[in-house]
């Protein structure tokens, strides 16, 4: 019987394989983007409210440092040059004004070269005028209204002593003959009228501090010298407080109802009041 012959087999090894290596990503910086120029009417209103019937500002002997070019600049408003840039002039240049009326200019887009200088390199730009931002002047007034509506909210919840307190601040003694209604009716008219003041007032402690020490004052309680420089028991004339030098009475006091020894007097000026 024939024997089998074995048969080799032979391995083949399986070559390794090797992970593509990504290349490390470059770091690229970014700058920051230059707000982009629009073409559009522009509106330049001076400072303050203010109104003339006619205000110039300087067109000429206007000078301004170019970083790119790394010198300084001069410029000058001309009636037919088409760009504010002297050293880029080309033939004689006739000079223009520059004039508000009643307080506003309006340049319209086809007069880049004036918007340009009047917008990007006036030095008078934010100081004498500025230029007249829609976006800008919506989102002040939501703010202002948004500060009078919590204003007027806050005084209209306020309880009456910490009312009294605030337009004591605003009124004077006058408040303390003042009816209830009266006295929230000049509250709401004050929240209206001035609601950061109010605001700031309202969100005070030492407002309705100071009002205690001057009703204890008003009521005989506390009597303050007149050289307004002492504070002292009206019943036996005993000193509570000497009033530092150059400070207001009733805020030194209230400053002393906050300490240890103060503590003590404010509890017994409420008591009495009440």
């Amino acid at each position: 019987m024939a024997k089998k012959k074995a048969v080799a087999h032979t391995a083949i090894a399986e070559e390794p394989q090797v992970e593509a290596q990504t290349p490390p990503k470059k770091s690229v910086k970014v700058e920051p983007s230059t707000p982009k120029w629009e073409i559009k009417d522009r509106r330049y209103m001076l400072k303050n409210g203010q109104s003339p019937l006619t205000f110039t500002i300087k067109s000429r002997e206007i000078y301004w440092f170019d970083e790119d070019k790394n010198y300084e600049r001069e410029l000058k408003y001309t009636k037919n040059q088409k760009t504010v840039f002297v050293d880029e002039f080309k033939g004689d240049a006739r000079l223009d004004h520059i004039t508000f009326e009643d307080g506003v200019l309006y340049v319209p887009k086809q007069k880049q070269p004036l918007q340009k200088l009047l917008s990007l390199y006036h030095p008078d730009l934010n100081k004498l005028y500025v230029e007249h931002n829609a976006v800008q002047d919506a989102v002040d007034e939501m703010d202002s209204i948004e500060a009078e509506i919590e204003a007027l909210m806050l005084a209209k919840d306020m309880d009456m002593d910490q009312a009294e307190a605030v337009m004591r601040v605003e009124n004077g003694s006058s408040v303390t003959s003042m009816t209830s209604k009266e006295l929230r009716r000049d509250l709401l008219i004050f929240a209206k009228k001035e609601p950061k003041l109010f605001m700031s007032l309202a969100t005070d402690e030492n407002v309705e501090i100071r009002n205690m020490g001057i009703r204890a004052v008003e009521a005989r309680i506390i009597d303050l010298a007149p050289d307004q420089r002492t504070f002292t028991w009206t019943s036996n004339n005993r000193k509570l407080l000497t009033v530092p030098f150059d400070e207001n009475p009733y805020s030194a006091l209230a400053a002393y109802f906050k300490t240890d020894d103060g503590i003590e007097v404010y509890q017994s000026v409420e008591k009495r009041l009440k």
